[in-house]
């Protein structure tokens, strides 16, 4: 992946306001204006033989069918930002809305008409910074969590669709979510981050607390089962970057939310544990001539898989463990095409209430990619997938995917 193309997969997922990362701008008297984005979509063939009833599993078959297809926006959803930026009393202040529509599914006006797909726009960034490089930045308002960020900013699939193709047609397939990383999602946040201290810079986050559901084999067996919070989560990560031939990142965060009211005893009588939810997480990034290395691990008590708190508690309000990671590498051609492979899983264990169930015990995704850079802006991809899942009953299910396509980043 050339620089600029970095700099466009950051600026839209994050948003940033640099000059560097600048998409399209213009001065509006005192103010800087950014718009930037993305447009993708592809055309994905998805075969799976088996439809084991597994909870949480993420391979199989989908809508009853051994083949599906379809065409759909892939890991990153198509994209439109607005940021604004200016310097006042020497302090610099931005503000960052965007808006993610669908670039497949039908526009009809009864969903699904198309072979499951949809016609939805999601509002993920509305938020606003204050700072200044001598003393950093804050950030209040709504953007990518801080717990399992960077894991997804370094996943090759970031500009093709990885696992979750042919899934029903949600806005985006899923990269390596689930089988690797837990997605960050986008959540309401008041964020401090540390000026860069020669390589060095930390982010620490006041967030807004999740629910979890307390599942017997994927089933939520009551209201009761709704775990609450009454106090703020928290995450954090610091990380270290250096330049040169040898040039990387390492990094380490963490993430912890107080969960009460798991596993009640009986429909609405909030008489459930209250538990802690915490993981912790590190990761490394090099780049060498043209060799790409990526390596990262996580490890939680009660934050479950593939989404924060998902299946992360059994009827009785106890927490499961879960665990993952991945690794990657790319080689960058003479061609400036980018080829890559990857392999990640993630895994989650099971409690003595959950015997017999149909609970998952782990999703595991194997990519091979090529990303061929047309012109600077544009991309074209193709991907393989191959995704399997296992329940702690013995079954598993297993999928493959082709899918081809292109994302134009502006």
């Amino acid at each position: 992946m050339n620089n600029k193309i970095k700099a466009a997969v950051a600026g839209a997922v994050l948003a940033s306001a640099s000059v560097a990362n600048a998409g399209i701008t213009w001065e509006a008297g005192e103010w800087t204006v950014d718009m930037n984005g993305n447009v993708n979509a592809f055309a994905n063939i998805t075969n799976a033989d088996d439809s084991n009833a597994i909870a949480g599993g993420l391979a199989g078959k989908s809508n009853n069918d051994d083949t599906t297809v379809g065409i759909e926006t892939g890991l990153l959803p198509s994209w439109l930002g607005f940021t604004a930026t200016t310097r006042q009393n020497d302090i610099d202040t931005s503000v960052t809305i965007s808006f993610q529509p669908n670039a497949g599914g039908t526009t009809s006006l009864t969903k699904g008409n198309a072979n499951g797909g949809t016609n939805e726009t999601e509002n993920r960034q509305a938020f606003l910074t204050f700072g200044d490089k001598s003393w950093g930045s804050v950030k209040v308002g709504k953007d990518l969590g801080i717990f399992g960020s960077t894991a997804i900013l370094n996943d090759m699939t970031l500009l093709g669709v990885g696992g979750g193709a042919g899934g029903g047609g949600g806005n985006t397939t899923l990269g390596g979510i689930g089988t690797g990383y837990l997605y960050a999602d986008w959540i309401g946040q008041f964020a401090y981050t540390t000026p860069n201290m020669n390589g060095f810079q930390a982010t620490l986050g006041v967030m807004q607390p999740w629910t979890a559901n307390s599942k017997l084999g994927g089933a939520a067996v009551s209201d009761s089962s709704v775990g609450t919070s009454d106090e703020f989560g928290y995450q954090g990560q610091a990380s270290y970057s250096w330049t040169g031939d040898f040039a990387g990142k390492v990094w380490g965060g963490f993430f912890y939310q107080d969960v009460k009211n798991v596993g009640g005893t009986a429909a609405g009588d909030g008489l459930g544990s209250d538990e802690t939810a915490k993981a912790f997480e590190a990761g490394i990034s090099t780049t060498v001539a043209n060799i790409g290395l990526v390596a990262y691990a996580y490890s939680g008590d009660g934050v479950g898989t593939t989404i924060l708190l998902g299946d992360a508690f059994d009827t009785n309000g106890n927490a499961r463990d879960s665990d993952g990671g991945y690794v990657q590498a790319t080689y960058v051609i003479p061609t400036g095409t980018k080829l890559g492979v990857s392999y990640g899983i993630s895994n989650l264990d099971d409690n003595a209430v959950d015997a017999g169930t149909t609970l998952v015990e782990e999703n595991e995704r194997v990519t091979v990619g090529a990303y061929h850079p047309l012109t600077k802006h544009l991309n074209l991809v193709a991907e393989y997938n191959n995704m399997e899942s296992k329940s702690h009953a013995g079954l598993s299910n297993e999928s493959d995917s082709i899918s081809l396509g292109a994302i134009l980043f502006f």
